[in-house]
């Protein structure tokens, strides 16, 4: 055991201990108290999900009457259900020359969104930015700008749907539609890759969009204590009629109170065996945080090291580490730990669980929190990312085994959520059926078959190039690795399919620059905040500690974010509502206490990834 004194006194244990479990509990009890009725209220921030919100029929934002209010509602309900050729029929029905000007906007809006359904972007969104510029009618402009605003999100364009969030929430009443807003403006403004919002004021700012930048630059801090609140209680003080000022976004609200730093922390990790480097590295990140906000903070807990291998259970640690005096927990890392510490009646002291696991866990005393680099999260974000760049029909290429089935389940739930079809699905064992696997995905070999039909009819020496199957435009790449990525990627090309747009997750970055990666190049793929930042942090932190080697770099953002978590406990009180930028991505919490991650955008080229 190793262990971290604090660099001043803390206030009592028994109080410390009383805030925090005050804290864990009041986040149970906002969990516990949601229900099906109000998630669907409610759009599920926490699972990072784009939502299109309708004109709300409550809130005076009513269309005037029209003779074809029947079709129009039975078009938009076609689209809901990605059924562009049953709206288009709908359409086809009502008599130009008997519709007045607002019933020609309500056309034109439906004709962009049947554009959407069908992937093509640009043509879309030329016609909603017409007309949002020429029409009044409330109704009709908020429905006009929600789907602008739901596009340019799924896109990626994080700049523009914070702005036409904002121009939307001008025109919405004060309810759950405006807070949601509020939600989406403010996830969009944080997943902005720039640390000063100066880089994004026109000349043509106004003072409530730049209250709404400053904001965002104050929800970038990694720091706590009286500092941060200092800083957000001057942003009030001088913007008390922002939308944001009455109800400060992400949670931030809870930052306000001074919440003591619990006066001691257990790391409990498996710093021997199998796992010993990965937690070795997040044991290095945690602590380059610590020591961080120890010289700029003032930062003073306590941190004992513990190796839970030195106990014959990860519970008789957690008793050990609560005997000693520890008031808060962090780990463990292994999935099997994390349910056996998630099934501990009586925990007295919560937990931040460095997994995730499929189980229900019983509600305790305390709660248990996980977070983990799970890589349905990023599943979820490359499926969006590519149907909102225009992609709606998909070959899924992965391997075969658990992991494979995880993941393409994963990916298809969330594609066809969208409005996405998976064409074709190439499954692999071996590197020897590479080949074969994409080559019938694509459908090559009956493409073979028809050419040999025909030589044999014709009795005569026919070349021919085989051609692909048409139903295709995206490829997600979901393997384990960036040896078999690097393998599978140039086969599309070999097997004429080097047009398609190509999207992964992290998995196929080692988390350095590698030539060899240029066989992947023009690769989409999602990637954790740390690497792509190239900070002085960690760069160090993953060069000079004993773990800081590239497979292990992104445990080591892990283990910096368990520390953030750890200071920012209390915002966590926010529920759904929470939203913190971390090292690992974009952080929110879900009804079951997981830490879900929003990465970024980014992109191989010549060998190195770049932040979109």
């Amino acid at each position: 055991m190793r262990h971290f004194p604090a660099n001043h006194p803390n206030e009592s244990k028994r109080s410390n201990t009383i805030n925090i479990i005050a804290i864990l509990a009041s986040i149970l009890f906002l969990n516990a108290c949601s229900t099906p009725g109000d998630n669907k209220q409610e759009p599920d921030t926490a699972s990072n999900e784009v939502q299109l919100l309708d004109t709300p029929q409550d809130y005076a934002l009513n269309l005037p009457p029209s003779e074809f209010d029947s079709e129009f509602s039975r078009a938009e309900q076609s689209l809901f259900e990605f059924n562009w050729m049953a709206a288009e029929a709908i359409l086809a029905t009502i008599p130009a020359e008997e519709i007045s000007l607002t019933d020609r906007v309500y056309i034109q809006y439906i004709q962009a969104r049947i554009l959407y359904v069908q992937g093509q972007q640009a043509g879309a969104q030329n016609i909603l930015q017409t007309l949002s510029k020429s029409t009044n009618q409330p109704a009709m402009r908020y429905k006009i700008l929600s789907f602008q605003r739901y596009t340019y999100s799924l896109a990626g364009d994080y700049l523009n749907s914070a702005r036409v969030g904002d121009q939307l929430l001008q025109i919405t009443p004060e309810g759950p539609k405006a807070k949601s807003l509020k939600r989406y403006i403010w996830r969009d403004l944080q997943q902005l890759q720039t640390a000063s919002p100066q880089r994004v004021i026109s000349e043509n700012t106004t003072p409530r969009w730049q209250g709404w930048l400053e904001l965002s630059e104050l929800g970038t801090r990694q720091d706590s204590g009286v500092g941060q609140q200092q800083a957000l209680a001057l942003w009030l003080s001088n913007n008390p009629d922002h939308p944001a000022a009455k109800e400060l976004p992400g949670g931030m609200d809870f930052l306000l109170s001074a919440e003591p730093n619990p006066s001691k922390v257990a790391l409990l990790l498996p710093l021997s065996g199998r796992l010993a480097l990965a937690a070795q590295a997040v044991r290095d990140g945690y602590l380059a945080n610590y020591y961080a906000a120890r010289a700029r903070d003032g930062f003073g807990s306590d941190i004992e090291v513990i190796n839970i291998l030195d106990f014959d259970s990860v519970t008789q640690a957690y008793n050990s580490a609560v005997e000693n005096g520890a008031e808060f927990v962090i780990g463990p890392l292994s999935k099997n730990a994390v349910k056996e510490l998630g099934k501990l009646p009586g925990r007295q002291v919560p937990v931040l669980a460095l997994n995730r696991i499929d189980d229900s866990l019983p509600s305790g005393e305390t709660a248990l929190v996980q977070l983990a680099l799970a890589p349905e999260d990023e599943v979820e974000q490359i499926a969006k990312l590519a149907f909102g760049h225009g992609a709606r029909r998909a070959l899924v290429i992965h391997p075969a085994g658990q992991w494979g089935s995880k993941m393409n389940a994963a990916l298809n739930k969330q594609w066809q959520k969208l409005g996405g079809v998976v064409s074709s699905t190439a499954t692999y064992s071996s590197r020897e059926n590479y080949s074969s696997s994409i080559s019938s995905a694509l459908n090559l070999p009956a493409s073979a078959q028809r050419a040999s039909e025909i030589r044999s009819m014709l009795a005569t020496k026919l070349e021919s190039t085989s051609r692909r199957r048409q139903d295709i435009d995206v490829v997600f790449l979901l393997s384990k690795n960036a040896v078999e990525a690097r393998s599978l990627k140039p086969l599309l090309a070999y097997h004429y399919a080097s047009d398609l747009p190509v999207y992964a997750t992290s998995n196929i970055y080692r988390g350095i620059p590698d030539t060899r990666d240029k066989d992947l190049n023009g690769v989409h793929l999602v990637e954790t905040p740390w690497l792509l930042s190239k900070s002085l942090r960690a760069q160090q932190t993953t060069t000079n500690s004993g773990s800081g080697i590239s497979a292990y770099s992104r445990l080591n953002a892990l283990g910096a974010d368990a520390f953030l978590l750890q200071t920012r406990f209390t915002q966590l009180r926010a529920g759904e509502d929470m939203l913190i930028r971390g090292n690992t991505g974009m952080l929110s919490l879900t009804p079951a206490l997981h830490i879900k991650r929003q990465l970024q955008a980014a992109t191989f080229d010549g060998g190195n990834v770049t932040a979109q």
